[in-house]
């Protein structure tokens, strides 16, 4: 399978910094995958993110993505790749309309206006924004602006996109909708999502997951391998699936509950077969 990115022995340090942010980070993230990256505040997630498109500078290690070394000759064809969806949608904003705001990028870009209409009004679209091309930005709910952002990374159809707590502000209905849309998008255009995430849920969402700790790989593997490593996950100051706590909970009261992760509904049905047995 084809690599989309390809991380060996990265290490960061900030200027002035006593330790590195990263320290001999490695990994490839496969074309099409979804592969999320946890870990506390401070393990190096946002850093990596960074680094792979060229925002900071590897100290030392080499970062490829779509089979371009990461270089000040390659820097821009990179970015043209890789569309970054941040934390806040508000500090993304420059237009004054939607529909200038998703046709931003595509203008620096120096692209003819025919084809940055028919690119914005395929973004909007994609997004269910279109209805809302002609409003303020600012007059969005969460949800709707964080569409709006994304449509304004598609707009650019970048191969890879980058969600750095891109739903960390939103409210549950807000952070389904805006999943839902990510998944929608990559089973459409093949897209690779790297997400830097705090939220279980939107872990859950992945294909991989990479626990980061203190700038090294603590632990990578499919989200129930993960999941099922709840103490451990707890102690590294990260949240578990609810799911996941309440098994726990009920081996520490000496319920006989099955090693593997499991999700809601499995939990659900697991104790239902258990109680009719008993």
């Amino acid at each position: 399978m084809t690599e989309a990115i390809q991380i060996d022995h990265l290490s960061y340090t900030y200027p002035d910094a006593t330790h590195p942010a990263l320290a001999d980070v490695s990994l490839d993230i496969a074309q099409g995958e979804w592969v999320a990256i946890i870990g506390h505040n401070g393990s190096g997630k946002s850093t990596l993110a960074k680094n792979i498109n060229g925002l900071l500078a590897p100290t030392s290690g080499q970062v490829t993505v779509a089979g371009l070394p990461l270089t000040e000759e390659n820097i821009w064809d990179i970015r043209a790749k890789v569309g970054i969806v941040f934390q806040n949608p508000d500090n993304q904003f420059v237009g004054a309309t939607v529909a200038d705001d998703v046709a931003f990028g595509l203008e620096n870009r120096g692209m003819p206006r025919d084809e940055m209409i028919v690119r914005v009004d395929d973004a909007l679209e994609q997004v269910n924004m279109s209805a809302f091309s002609s409003r303020e930005p600012a007059r969005l709910s969460g949800g709707q602006k964080q569409r709006v952002a994304i449509a304004g990374i598609i707009a650019q159809r970048p191969d890879i996109i980058i969600l750095d707590e891109a739903t960390s502000m939103l409210d549950p209905a807000g952070r389904l909708e805006v999943l839902q849309l990510i998944q929608a998008l990559r089973e459409r255009q093949s897209l690779t999502v790297l997400s830097i995430t705090h939220d279980i849920d939107e872990a859950a969402s992945a294909d991989r997951v990479i626990i980061l700790n203190d700038g090294a790989i603590k632990e990578s593997g499919t989200p129930a391998e993960i999941f099922a490593r709840g103490p451990e996950l707890i102690e590294l100051g990260l949240d578990v699936p609810f799911a996941e706590r309440l098994k726990h909970a009920l081996i520490s009261r000496g319920v006989n509950m099955p090693a593997h992760y499991l999700d809601e509904e499995g939990l659900v049905n697991y104790l239902w077969t258990l109680h009719s047995t008993m």
